[in-house]
């Protein structure tokens, strides 16, 4: 109807205009109009060079393993079949659910056209319609065009997924992958997706003259060419945010470095710290100042204000010549290199470890390796949002068959390291309405730059996995499960988690779809450790996680009882306002030992290499 009323306000201003209504000296309109003509002419400039770099940039792509693109043919082959079978044995059924399909577009339809034939304004009802954040416009919900082409959407894709979901023949997993990626086809032919079917697009196409196309084209060409070649929304404003400068910021120095890793040392802040220090695994598929993204929701600030000397591992970008590195290195030269050195720089003989995500995985195998070999250098574990136990594969169901690992081992053969885009783009995938397509149409078709948000800025800024680790974690861990199972060999030994013995502390996240909170429970329960202790926040992966206590905005649930089903564990569970960092530091703090004077970095004799956040975390990629 805003459309509506701007067309009406023009022709009641040409018609005054055409009978002389104002007194306006019509030679006015002259330079009015000139004006118009050089934007118009600026523009259609910049659209032809953007044009030239658009093609250029496309041109920059590299080749690409096609089975990174999609499922196999087999899987195509599976549902055919499935379908074909189903119409044989039992046809009434299928041609039921076509009729009905039509049916009910074809009544939308002929509702439409008597409501013109009435004069009435053409519009179906939205009362049963779904909430959906994509049609917020009101020209939704007021406008005859865009009232119906939402309900036609809503009425194709409801039948796409009763098909798929009423398809017989096919086992769960497979049933699994077709159902993702038959949302994924519903999500992609969205009409808000779509210049023509957008109204918020349209609207801002004539409210800037068509300016709004041309900054959706530089913003286009911008992440092509960032991507070389490749297309990635870029979900957060680059320029807003740098490393060390007003993110990253908490203080400290960098004490040691090796071809993995960089060792931060953070500075205290409080006069006296706990005896037993502490140190932090951040997944290396990310960067680890998602921990220290500003003051006020800083994990790592907060953990050194407690009173502990904090260490933080940042590990390395790796390059293609990382291309042999394996998770042992990663063991060797990253894990137990760290407590080394942690261990030689305070002067103590144990340290407590935190795990997060993958480096939580990773921690349960060196934990196994520690323990077979007799060592006692960690004292106590924590881990955050960490699968140990990958018999349920999740929603990464659809990425973890034998098609897309063994298009990633071809891929990985070829380039030496798995690009940090094939991993975004996965992770993006995942949740595609938020991180592809509404960013997509804000910046593409609405000309809008990037928010400057901290967390979105962190989620683009990813790094590549080496070769041989990236396929070891596919092969052995997520798809073999040798960890929970059969073990899993290094250095010899063959490492599970009935060798993990140490006071555990886990926490998951209600709403984590990368490591959902009842896989992360049932690898606690096959644990050995005597001492459990198993936390539930609220949220997802990340924002589960940076929690601060000053938010006061996610609770967490506890029970002290950590086996049997995550299920019941839940229903027994009691819930606690706020955030777990404040328990879980209680936790820490026993098993932390007693205060000593605070501990400055260098303060051993040992040079200073950078001060924090070091250099390897302002690495790019460079595969």
């Amino acid at each position: 109807m805003q459309m509506q009323h701007r067309s009406e306000e023009s022709k009641v201003a040409m018609e005054k205009s055409n009978s002389g209504a104002d007194d306006q000296d019509t030679s006015q309109e002259a330079p009015h109009e000139g004006e118009a003509l050089k934007r118009l002419n600026a523009n259609l400039a910049k659209v032809e060079a953007l044009s030239k770099r658009l093609v250029a940039a496309m041109g920059q792509r590299g080749t690409s393993d096609k089975g990174l693109q999609g499922p196999s043919q087999d899987l195509y082959m599976k549902a055919g079949m499935a379908y074909w079978s189903d119409m044989i044995a039992n046809p009434g059924k299928l041609l039921e659910k076509q009729a009905e399909y039509w049916g009910q577009a074809m009544t939308q339809f002929i509702e439409m056209k008597e409501a013109l034939a009435e004069g009435k304004m053409p519009l179906l009802p939205d009362d049963d319609l779904p909430a959906d954040k994509r049609f917020a416009n009101p020209l939704w919900r007021t406008h005859p065009y865009f009232n119906f082409v939402r309900h036609q959407y809503v009425t194709g894709s409801e039948a796409v997924r009763t098909a798929v979901e009423e398809l017989d023949g096919l086992d769960s997993m497979d049933r699994q992958r077709v159902e993702f990626f038959a949302n994924q086809v519903i999500d992609l032919f969205s009409p808000t997706n779509y210049f023509a079917t957008n109204p918020d697009a349209l609207e801002k196409a004539v409210e800037t003259e068509g300016e709004s196309l041309v900054h959706g084209l530089e913003n286009l060409v911008r992440d092509i060419e960032t991507h070389g070649g490749e297309l990635l929304p870029t979900l957060a404003d680059p320029a807003a945010f740098e490393v060390g400068g007003n993110i990253g910021t908490t203080e400290g120095s960098v004490v040691y470095r090796n071809r993995m890793m960089e060792l931060i040392q953070y500075a205290p802040t409080t006069e006296t710290v706990h005896k037993t220090p502490l140190i932090i695994f951040p997944p290396w598929i990310n960067k680890f100042y998602v921990l220290d993204l500003k003051p006020k929701n800083s994990l790592i600030k907060w953990i050194v204000d407690q009173g502990y000397t904090l260490f933080v591992v940042s590990w390395k970008n790796p390059d293609a010549s990382y291309s042999d590195v394996g998770l042992e290195d990663y063991m060797q030269e990253g894990y137990l290199a760290a407590l080394e050195e942690v261990k030689a720089i305070t002067g103590e003989k144990q340290v407590n470890a935190v795990g997060y995500c993958i480096a939580g995985t990773t921690l349960n195998l060196t934990l196994a390796l520690l323990k077979k070999r007799g060592d006692k250098s960690i004292k106590s574990a924590t881990l955050f949002t960490t699968l140990t136990d990958f018999s349920v594969q999740g929603e990464f169901t659809p990425f973890l068959q034998d098609d897309f690992v063994d298009a990633i081992e071809r891929q990985v053969l070829q380039d030496g390291v798995l690009n940090s885009y094939f991993m975004s783009k996965t992770f993006s995938f995942l949740r595609s309405k938020d991180l592809i397509y509404g960013p997509a149409v804000r910046s593409y078709m609405m000309g809008e730059a990037p928010p400057a948000f901290d967390l979105l800025y962190w989620n683009g800024d990813s790094t590549n996995l080496p070769g041989k680790m990236a396929v070891e974690y596919l092969r052995k861990l997520c798809q073999g499960d040798h960890l929970a199972s059969t073990g899993f060999e290094a250095f010899g030994e063959n490492l599970s988690l009935k060798d993990v013995t140490v006071p555990m502390c886990a926490i998951a996240c209600e709403t984590d779809h990368i490591a959902a909170w009842v896989d992360s429970f049932r690898g606690v329960t096959k644990m050995a450790s005597k001492d459990k202790t198993f936390i539930l926040s609220e949220s997802g992966h990340i924002a589960g996680i940076v929690n601060p206590p000053s938010k006061k905005k996610y609770g967490h649930y506890t029970n002290p009882d950590v086996s049997g089903e995550a299920a019941d564990w839940l229903e027994a569970a009691s819930f606690n306002e706020g955030s777990w960092w404040p328990r879980w530091e209680k936790w820490l703090a026993k098993r932390s030992g007693a205060k000593v004077a605070a501990r400055v970095p260098g303060a051993d004799g040992r040079d200073i290499l950078a001060p924090a956040p070091g250099t390897y975390v302002k690495e790019g990629n460079a595969a």
